[in-house]
């Protein structure tokens, strides 16, 4: 066969369904968007998953009797106090726990070259000198790059506060706005889809109930991992326990990854406040108990219709969507494994090998 007849053949088995070519054109329009206009339009998207975030208790609340504006009213006065909270409460406390453990750095690297000095004399055939050099050099030079990371970030947000206003403004309108009219604007966005769109509809209505459900999950789950974290941190008197906290919370975004990214400064500070003791080791216990109590119970038991996608295409997700658009890929990594998977699933073949699905389907029942 040559290429021509391959490629026709081809063509033909995925795209001689008029809505097959729809949902091509649906799929190109909004990546091209997203990637194109991602930047710009970041307040919305923003906003956007705010509102499927809080759309289920909404809905909860309309369930009961209350009416729809009134409960918008509600749920948005509760967003708005817990922004206000993270704002003037949380974020300067983390900020500054951030600056302090940038000031404690060089000490803690000080301290780690004692340990290795010590590890060193202790095990000389396991651990020689040019070893122990070379480490220092690159941990020498990774401090030196955080500090000038810190100093850049720092610079950099003097430039950033502007953005920062627009988005504490344009973000609380967006979200009430798409809560209280989000019917109308729903038929808007599907009156703007051909009339012929079985295929559409199926895939958005599977979709939408899994992303809300691994958006709202994804929250709990930080929420959830972050409080216990801190409440162990403090239990054992580790210093910055908000920020730590706060960096094991949202090392879940990230699957099999964020968790042993988390690892290194919590281990780092855990080993320069107590050293090589029995209190460092419990730490390091209680640490692996809640990642583990995390990975086997919690996240089974929010995201089970959303974990029956392989590790490995799980991480390939994370990797891509993450290299295309940073924070929200990685977000948003699983729900597009499951878009994607879904869209292999229910993408229309041709007539000949649809007859043969069927056919076997029936002769299976």
């Amino acid at each position: 066969m040559t290429m021509r007849t391959i490629l026709k053949s081809w063509i033909e088995r995925y795209f001689s369904d008029e809505e097959a070519l729809v949902l091509l054109l649906v799929l190109v329009a909004g990546f091209t968007a997203i990637i194109w206009f991602g930047h710009m339009l970041a307040p919305f998207f923003t906003a956007l998953v705010l509102a499927f975030l809080l759309q289920g208790v909404v809905s909860a609340l309309t369930r009961r009797g209350i009416p729809h504006l009134l409960a918008v009213i509600l749920i948005f006065l509760a967003f708005i106090s817990v922004l206000l909270t993270l704002a003037f409460i949380l974020m300067p406390l983390i900020w500054n726990q951030l600056v302090g453990f940038v000031h404690e750095t060089p000490r803690m690297f000080a301290s780690g070259q004692g340990w290795l000095d010590e590890m060193q004399a202790r095990y000389p055939n396991l651990i020689t000198p040019d070893q122990m050099q070379s480490w220092i050099g690159v941990a020498s030079r990774e401090i030196s790059q955080l500090g000038q990371r810190a100093l850049t970030l720092s610079l950099a947000s003097l430039g950033n506060v502007m953005s920062l206003i627009i988005y504490l403004v344009l973000v609380p309108i967006l979200v009430f706005f798409m809560l209280k009219d989000r019917e109308a604007l729903v038929g808007f966005a599907v009156s703007l889809l051909p009339q012929k769109r079985a295929l559409l509809t199926r895939i958005w209505q599977e979709m939408d109930h899994q992303i809300a459900n691994y958006i709202r999950g994804k929250f709990i789950e930080i929420i959830i991992v972050g409080t216990v974290a801190f409440c162990t941190f403090t239990f054992f008197g580790l210093p910055y326990t908000a920020l730590l906290a706060v960096l094991v919370g949202f090392s879940v975004l990230v699957p099999f990854i964020g968790a042993a990214v988390a690892t290194l400064p919590v281990m780092a500070v855990a080993g320069f406040h107590f050293g090589l003791s029995d209190q460092f080791i419990y730490v390091l216990v209680a640490y692996g108990v809640i990642q583990a109590l995390d990975g086997n119970v919690l996240s089974p038991v929010l995201f089970s219709e959303t974990n029956n996608i392989h590790p490995v295409s799980i991480i390939v997700a994370v990797l891509f969507f993450g290299g295309i658009w940073g924070f929200w890929g990685v977000f948003f990594a699983i729900p597009l494994a499951t878009l994607l998977k879904a869209l292999v699933y229910a993408w229309p073949r041709g007539v000949r090998e649809q007859n043969t699905e069927e056919g076997i389907i029936q002769a299976e029942s």
